[in-house]
């Protein structure tokens, strides 16, 4: 009977109960495309703030120590350091995180000239592919880790050992084009080459009054062959939180517990530690203008996709309790002869409950799989690229229905309590 009785108000009042559907399915379908994509927006939005600049800086112990000592600057640096084997860089690609590790570069800077003006000459690797030990290849270098430079001309190859890219200041400067033939000369190193401009950049920076070169014509130049001064890593990081904070400080400060759950996490001090364990010889230093960077802009935009899901359910809820009230009050005739026949309160509220969590599961499902597709038209309209499906928005979606049923039913129900059969039966 009670099954016959739900299956008639339902096929009554599809009508109605449809719009209440709809409503919930609106509701779900903005709740489910923001979670899904809140929990896919962490990697996306450190890949895009990838492409703007490294945030993890490699340099010789050395170095480090006499520029935290004496605080040189880089030249003076230059003069004292030690430097990084280049055949350890494919140590960068075997740590806990190494997928985590999107590109790296080193550099080599050497202090030369070019028709009697002073120039800095920085040779690195430009498109590298790498053969690494656990059988992966990559292929990393500066160009895709500045993404955002200007460049006129053809990309630079680790192949063009007699070119050079120049930066546009200095190319003014010396009234150079592409194509034009020059000369560096290391006076310290007693050593010069003939090159051929290959490329003009813009940076935007110091780098735009530089030259740059593959790293094996840089370590020719300044006699260190297989030498490398510093390496620059463009890492996905988790945003920083205290227990990350101490452990930058001081990781043996750290319980068990917390150094497990601190170095099995991408932050950016775990990240680093990492690096100087399968590099015993270097020191790792996090840009921390980047990296806090990254961490503020992804929480302010789940923060933003979190609020929108809660005001979402919010208007659906209140949608749903004006739609279900308004249903009581047209059914008022038949509740009350249910009323009058002997029904208590909690039975007539049960029934209305569970038509309601029955239109709530129609309504999810539809809500689901339209959230799905809003999902992938955000991920490829802002980011250019799909959104991971969560399985776990799946109970989400659930517990939202729950909510959204129950608390926009709550002041019909109310209503419905206060009911009295022979006002109802009566007209009044």
């Amino acid at each position: 009977m009670f099954g016959k009785m739900i299956f008639g108000v339902i096929t009554r009042q599809k009508k109605k109960l449809m719009l209440i559907a709809l409503t919930i399915a609106l509701g779900v379908s903005l709740a489910t495309a923001m979670l899904n994509v809140m929990f896919d927006v962490g990697d996306k939005v450190n890949q895009e703030l990838k492409a703007y600049g490294a945030n993890l800086n490699i340099v010789p112990k050395g170095a480090a120590f006499i520029n935290d000592m004496y605080q040189l600057d880089e030249d003076n640096q230059n003069e004292a350091s030690q430097f990084i084997n280049e055949d350890q860089l494919v140590k960068i690609k075997m740590i806990f995180w190494a997928y985590n590790i999107v590109d790296f570069a080193p550099y080599l800077s050497i202090a030369a000239e070019v028709d009697h003006h002073p120039v800095k000459v920085v040779g690195t690797w430009f498109d590298k592919h790498l053969q690494i030990p656990t059988g992966d290849e990559v292929n990393t270098g500066m160009l895709a880790m500045k993404s955002w430079w200007q460049i006129e001309g053809n990309p630079m190859t680790d192949d063009n050992l007699q070119s050079a890219m120049i930066g546009e200041s200095l190319a003014k400067r010396l009234n150079l084009k592409i194509g034009d033939k020059i000369t560096i000369d290391s006076p310290k190193n007693h050593n010069s080459m003939a090159l051929t401009i290959h490329n003009i950049f813009h940076s935007g920076g110091i780098e735009d009054n530089e030259i740059y070169v593959t790293l094996s014509t840089a370590q020719e130049l300044a006699n260190k062959k297989g030498l490398v001064e510093r390496v620059e890593v463009s890492a996905l990081t988790t945003p920083e939180n205290e227990l990350a904070r101490r452990a930058a400080q001081d990781p043996n400060s750290l319980s068990r517990n917390e150094w497990d759950i601190w170095y099995c996490t991408a932050y950016i001090s775990s990240i680093a530690y990492q690096l100087e364990e399968v590099m015993p010889d270097v020191r790792v230093k996090a840009i921390m203008q980047v990296a806090e960077s990254e961490g503020a802009i992804l929480q302010k935009t789940q923060l933003l996709m979190i609020l929108l899901t809660v005001l979402s359910l919010i208007c659906s809820a209140l949608a749903i309790s004006n739609l279900v009230t308004a249903n009581v009050i047209e059914r008022s005739t038949e509740i009350g002869l249910l009323k009058a026949l002997g029904a208590s309160n909690s039975a007539v509220a049960l029934l209305i409950i569970i038509e309601m969590l029955i239109i709530g599961l129609i309504g999810g499902v539809i809500g689901y799989f339209m959230g799905l597709g809003f999902a992938q038209i955000i991920g490829h309209t802002v980011f250019g690229s799909s959104v991971e499906i969560k399985m776990l928005i799946i109970p989400l979606v659930g517990l939202m229905v729950l909510f959204i049923t129950l608390i926009g039913s709550l002041p019909a129900l109310k209503m419905m309590m206060f009911l009295k059969p022979i006002d109802v039966l009566h007209g009044r």
